[in-house]
């Protein structure tokens, strides 16, 4: 178990994004809005809880068949992508002050994502090698 990882940027980073998506999806829920809104920050909150359980128990260095922090930047750009098409319909539409509440706390979660896709591109380096068997420097 890594103690040190919800304490650090990133970590924090993802705590956030997880709450935000919780807080996202139940003002969909709690106001009736469209299904697919209510999904997609389900999900969002779902997979990001997954990549923070991954990363808190050091899963990522265990299963190195998959380059995790590539796949986490995939991850946030989709996310950041659907959430600005959903969330602007649901703030244009504003059909009850709970879907513009969960648009706009959406629009928040946006701007994690792509803080979060930042701080992983700043992270990892494709041409450097991984692992232990790497050459030393």
């Amino acid at each position: 178990l890594d103690r040190a990882f919800p304490r650090s940027p990133r970590g924090a980073l993802k705590i956030a994004r997880v709450l935000l998506a919780l807080a996202t999806f139940l003002c969909f829920v709690a106001s009736n809005a469209h299904e697919a809104y209510a999904a997609l920050a389900g999900l969002e909150a779902g997979i990001t809880l997954l990549f923070l359980l991954l990363y808190m128990l050091r899963l990522d260095a265990k299963m190195r068949w998959l380059f995790w922090p590539l796949a986490d930047i995939f991850n946030s750009v989709i996310a950041a992508l659907f959430l600005l098409v959903v969330c602007l319909f649901a703030i244009i539409l504003k059909s009850n002050k709970g879907t513009l509440a969960g648009g706009v706390l959406g629009l928040i979660l946006l701007v994690l994502c792509v803080v979060d896709t930042v701080l992983l591109c700043k992270k990892i380096s494709l041409g450097r090698p991984r692992g232990r068997n790497a050459p030393a420097r």
